[in-house]
């Protein structure tokens, strides 16, 4: 019986041993959790200032904003881009400029005729035979010498950041008037002109006596196909871009005009930009007019080209005589205040 004891306990010993020697692999760990994406930064906030003109998107003036849309989004790290409303979308020029100024709409590219309504000054800038050309109105857009006119618009709710120009404006006439080439040719004829004083009073010069007939651009060619006007005066770009040429198909050339066309924004909307954005600003719009001007020297001459395709008369007028009958009105404007006296001498020291 000891013996049969001793034997099991030695058995059940072995077992015991055999267990302990004996390992099975550890559980697996269970797998870890994917770690979680970074939360994506917030995209930058990017502020649209609607733009409102009255021509065609293909018009340089056009082309021009949609290049300060481009340079501004870059300078500004997307902060800032503009959005280009071009053919009236929004109203007329009037209509676009006092929405500026109601705070209804951010900007508008209009012509000097219309911001003159607003500050009486810039008259003498849309003055004819001020300019002995175009690259003297472009020296004296980028004289920086303009800024104190400029500054006066601000009482009235908005800022001029810059002024363009698309070349001399010439009288064109219907195919009853016939060409125009001397102010006797032009006596009692009925020409639309922009809405403004000057230009109101001008025509009466040129037509020795007749007042021009203010009237929204997008009424002229029915106006001019229904005999209501004898003709109309504008650079050969716009003549050309809104088919002006088919009612109207004797382009004289008097270069009585270069009428600036200024870009205002809203006090407001430049005031809560950053001094640095509102700096970037301000430098591209300078920059803006040589990239302007620029782009009309190289499309005139196809403009040109293109109204004699479509059955134009182009006609070289006695611009001597013309300056002659507009010289009383070039004095009357520059001598109105210290103001006008001012921008008049910064005219004539470009020359």
């Amino acid at each position: 019986m000891k013996k049969l004891i001793a034997l099991l306990l030695a058995v059940m010993m072995v077992v015991a041993l055999a267990a302990c020697g004996s390992s099975s692999a550890p559980a697996a760990a269970p797998a870890a959790a994917p770690a979680a994406a970074p939360a994506a930064a917030p995209a930058a906030t990017t502020t649209v200032l609607k733009v409102a003109f009255n021509q065609s998107g293909t018009n340089p003036e056009a082309k021009t904003l949609y290049w300060i849309s481009d340079q501004l989004e870059a300078a500004t790290e997307g902060r800032y881009k503009l959005e280009v409303y071009p053919d009236a979308q929004l109203g007329d020029q009037a209509q676009t400029l006092e929405q500026v100024v109601m705070g209804t709409l951010d900007m508008a590219l209009v012509a000097n005729s219309i911001v003159e309504t607003y500050c009486s000054d810039f008259a003498i800038l849309g003055t004819p035979y001020v300019y002995d050309s175009i690259e003297h109105q472009q020296k004296v857009f980028e004289s920086g010498k303009l800024a104190d006119l400029y500054a006066e618009t601000e009482a009235q709710g908005f800022k001029v950041l810059s002024n363009y120009s698309l070349g001399a404006r010439n009288l064109y006439t219907s195919e009853k008037t016939g060409p125009v080439t001397t102010p006797d040719q032009a006596k009692g004829l009925k020409i639309r002109v922009m809405g403004s004083d000057t230009c109101i009073k001008m025509m009466g010069c040129m037509t020795g006596g007749t007042d021009g007939v203010a009237m929204a651009q997008g009424d002229v060619y029915s106006a001019i196909q229904t005999g209501t006007l004898d003709g109309a005066e504008n650079n050969i770009i716009t003549y050309v871009d809104l088919v002006q040429y088919e009612v109207a198909p004797y382009y004289n050339l008097t270069g009585h005009l270069m009428i600036p066309d200024e870009l205002c924004i809203a006090n407001d909307v430049f005031a809560k930009m950053s001094p640095e954005d509102q700096a970037a600003f301000q430098k591209i719009c300078d920059e803006s007019i040589g990239y302007m001007f620029n782009l009309c020297a190289e499309l005139r001459a196809d403009y040109e080209a293109k109204a004699i395709e479509n059955g134009v008369t182009i006609s070289e007028a006695d611009v001597p005589a013309f300056q002659a009958a507009c010289a009383s009105l070039i004095q009357d404007v520059a001598a109105r205040n210290d103001m006008t006296k001012a921008v008049y001498e910064t005219i004539l020291s470009c020359r």
